[in-house]
């Protein structure tokens, strides 16, 4: 089991570096390839856009929304005018999109952001957007079918294949089950609450008052590992 500083993000030095340069836990890693190795037979291109983020570059992305550098979206995609949100609703509009510090899956090297660079070019890059993975003429859209039909055959599962009322639908994040579900219950509310209270992150007051809840909305719910993929 993981200690509390590696489910925080707060060190990578139990991951391993693949061939691309992203980071993953060993465990996670065999499987990846062996899942990499069957799609490219079937012939699918399975590729990592984004892996490990630690607690730092995840504190980065979270100041940068609240303090307006970086856009924030409503659950439509659109961008807020955050000048009319509270600090309660902007904290919310925030963790539709963007984990907690601390409280990301992709603090473990279990979970990655995956896609198929093969319909992608300069003009066109990756968004990271349902769209390009459920639309039938997507470029993502025959990996997605594959992953559906097959990703369990290797551990992973869609933890945000449907929308629960918390972090948006994501049908580009697959999470190896065997680990992260032991680290999704691992994780405490007490352990989160001292990290965030010795960051420098902004809305610190706010979060803390509801961190309770937070755990509970955007980290506890997810989709079972039964459901689809």
């Amino acid at each position: 089991m993981m200690t509390a500083i590696q489910r925080l993000g707060l060190t990578e030095d139990h991951l391993l570096r693949m061939p691309e340069g992203h980071l993953l836990h060993p465990l996670a890693a065999r499987a990846f390839l062996d899942m990499q190795a069957a799609a490219k037979r079937d012939g699918i291109s399975l590729a990592i856009a984004s892996a490990f983020r630690s607690f730092d570059r995840q504190r980065m992305i979270w100041n940068r929304k609240w303090r307006g550098e970086r856009i924030i979206n409503d659950t439509d995609g659109q961008p807020l005018n955050t000048d009319t949100l509270n600090d309660e609703e902007k904290l919310h509009a925030i963790l539709h999109w963007s984990a907690l510090p601390g409280a990301s899956r992709h603090h473990w090297g279990t979970d990655m952001d995956i896609w198929d660079p093969s319909g992608f070019t300069e003009d066109n890059q990756l968004q990271l957007i349902p769209a390009e993975y459920e639309d039938i003429n997507a470029p993502c859209y025959q990996l997605w079918c594959w992953l559906k039909a097959h990703a369990h055959d290797y551990g992973f599962f869609f933890p945000y294949r449907v929308y629960q009322g918390g972090v948006a639908r994501e049908p580009w994040h697959l999470s190896y089950q065997p680990l992260a579900q032991q680290l999704q219950d691992a994780l405490t509310v007490g352990e989160l609450a001292e990290a965030i209270e010795h960051a420098d992150i902004e809305g610190k007051a706010i979060i803390l008052e509801h961190l309770d809840s937070i755990k509970q909305r955007y980290f506890d719910t997810i989709c079972e590992s039964s459901q689809g993929g």
